[in-house]
């Protein structure tokens, strides 16, 4: 057993100094995004130089990305999240398009080596080990790979099971830091098109089916409509708050799963204080490294397995962007191909893509053609069901035309007529 006088704690100062010029240096995100460190380490700004970090999406202050720090600084992200978006829309940082569940392999194969990991952690137990808390993901092979390894240990981070555990022998440097985690509500921006949405999504799924559903206003629409399933089970790259009354009213069971059965696997949770209490020390939950959890052969084992995921646009073939708008690079590939093709090959699977029809400002979401510089996140041949506040089509045997006609008539009544002459200019036989 270890006691708290044989922990070594350092300053920010200390820690960091083993960060220098033209190193790659790993940032852990979301939640779990270390600020004090961030922050500390811009203060260092002065005697470094081409400083590359990689991370997924960050959030909060995150002062690296800020103009007056692009000489020291150089952003490499994996996902771009919104402290970021602007540094990758002027250049001073850029985007790796690249599957979630491949970002370890990069680590591994040192395509992307890493000369320093920073992670956020719970404080140690009795026998030394910390944990990653509520962002395992890819945190988890950023520490195995990285020549040095610095911990930002914060009292108010969840310790989780599965993959996270890490003893505090493989840090270089603890920092001692009580902040806040990161927090998210979407509860409060579903609207009424949401509500349809996720009221047909939630038709679609049967009982005892495992979903892999996502954060944001769709996903919780689709879970608030759930409350009459049985023994539905969660394997998902991520969750939020969403989740919590289905898995109190035992409307989530996980009882019928082949992969983890009676417990809920992801790779990491976004949401409100409640969602990371709720977590803490909980057995029913599964944090596992992402290169397992999004991995295709895994998610397919699980029958009935619905993977409910939303995009930016679709085109009348089926194309689907996700993560740009035309050159403008929003956020990233993510996980969403890998559960799509997973779900479809699961036993009784389904892969949906839920949109609203039209963009906050009246824009068609189903075009003619994507933007130009759009990204295809799922290619046509991937994407299977698609809902939008009109409807449910399926797409999977569908050939052009039938694809075109099936899209049109989930689209904004308003934009229908548009895009029915879109159709017959690109095939003269279109009816």
């Amino acid at each position: 057993m270890m006691s708290k006088s044989e922990i070594r704690y350092s300053s920010a100062e200390s820690a960091l100094q083993v960060i220098k010029s033209n190193q790659r240096v790993f940032i852990h995100g979301s939640a779990a995004t270390p600020t004090h460190l961030v922050s500390k380490l811009a203060e260092q700004a002065p005697r470094l130089r081409n400083v590359e970090i990689v991370c997924i999406s960050v959030l909060g202050d995150f002062a690296p990305a800020m103009p007056e720090y692009s000489d020291s600084f150089f952003i490499n992200s994996l996902f771009v999240s919104q402290p970021i978006r602007e540094a990758v829309h002027q250049g001073r940082a850029d985007y790796v398009p690249v599957f979630l569940s491949e970002i370890p392999d990069l680590f591994k194969a040192n395509i992307l080596e890493l000369d320093v990991a920073i992670v956020h952690v719970s404080p140690p137990d009795a026998h030394g080990y910390c944990s990653l808390g509520v962002s395992v993901d890819i945190a988890r092979a950023a520490v195995n790979h990285a020549k040095h390894v610095i911990a930002q240990v914060n009292p108010n981070m969840p310790r989780t099971h599965g993959d996270g555990m890490i003893h505090l022998s493989s840090f270089d440097a603890m920092v001692q830091v009580a902040e806040p985690l990161h927090e998210t509500n979407y509860t409060s921006k579903i609207n009424d098109a949401d509500k349809t949405i996720g009221k047909y999504i939630a038709g679609l799924i049967d009982d005892r089916s495992t979903i892999q559903i996502g954060i944001g206003s769709i996903p919780d629409a689709v879970l608030s409509f759930l409350g009459s399933h049985k023994d539905l089970g969660v394997h998902t790259e991520m969750f939020s708050d969403g989740i919590l009354p289905l898995i109190e009213n035992g409307i989530i069971t996980n009882k019928f799963k082949r992969k983890h059965p009676g417990r809920t696997v992801t790779g990491f949770c976004l949401g409100t204080k409640k969602l990371y209490d709720y977590v803490n020390d909980n057995p029913a939950f599964a944090f596992l490294d992402i290169d397992y959890v999004n991995e295709i052969s895994v998610i397919r084992k699980n029958p009935k397995m619905h993977a409910i995921n939303s995009c930016i646009e679709i085109d009348l073939t089926g194309q689907v962007c996700s993560d740009s708008i035309g050159t403008t690079q929003y956020s990233g590939v993510g996980g969403q191909m890998d559960f799509m093709r997973g779900a479809a090959l699961s036993e009784g699977g389904k892969a949906i893509i839920g949109l609203p029809s039209r963009t906050r400002h009246g824009v068609s979401r189903i075009v003619n053609f994507l933007k130009e510089g759009a990204g295809v996140v799922s290619t046509r041949a991937h994407v299977h069901y698609v809902v939008t506040e009109y409807g449910v089509i399926n797409l999977f045997g569908k050939n052009l035309q039938q694809r075109a006609k099936a899209l049109i008539s989930i689209a904004h009544t308003d934009d229908r007529e548009m895009l029915e002459k879109n159709a017959k200019q690109r095939w003269s036989n279109f009816k």
